[in-house]
């Protein structure tokens, strides 16, 4: 991910992409998936659940990644339960995009699973 153009185009889409599906008034159940992966990969959490209208945002945040096991069942992960307020859903989750490498490798895999589908589809359910 050397070149910075191809990182903003990805950035840009994104940002795109959470604009317009941000306003809508429903949300499919893919476009809910993208912003849910996108919380979890910034605040390194699970088991979240966003509340478009009470503007709230609760998930478990993991406190220790280094006892995490992909391989295994973490039943007994350090968690601390996390509930957020937010003003603009759209605003908020552009806070939580990253311009790292790793995370611009993250967007490009999630913008490659939704254009599997027409935009149009994704917004309206």
């Amino acid at each position: 991910m050397e070149n910075s153009s191809l990182k903003s185009k990805i950035l840009m889409e994104v940002e795109r992409i959470i604009s317009k599906g941000s306003s809508q008034q429903k949300i499919s159940k893919k476009m809910e998936d993208f912003y849910t992966a996108i919380i979890k990969k910034y605040y390194n959490a699970t088991d979240v659940q966003i509340d478009y209208h009470r503007r709230r945002v609760k998930m478990n945040v993991i406190l220790d990644e280094s006892l995490y096991q992909a391989r295994t069942a973490n039943v007994n992960l350090p968690m601390v339960p996390v509930n957020l307020f937010f003003l603009s859903f759209g605003s908020f989750l552009k806070s939580c995009l990253q311009k790292d490498n790793k995370s611009i490798a993250f967007y490009a895999t999630l913008l490659s699973n939704l254009k599997k589908r027409p935009l149009q589809e994704l917004l309206v359910h």
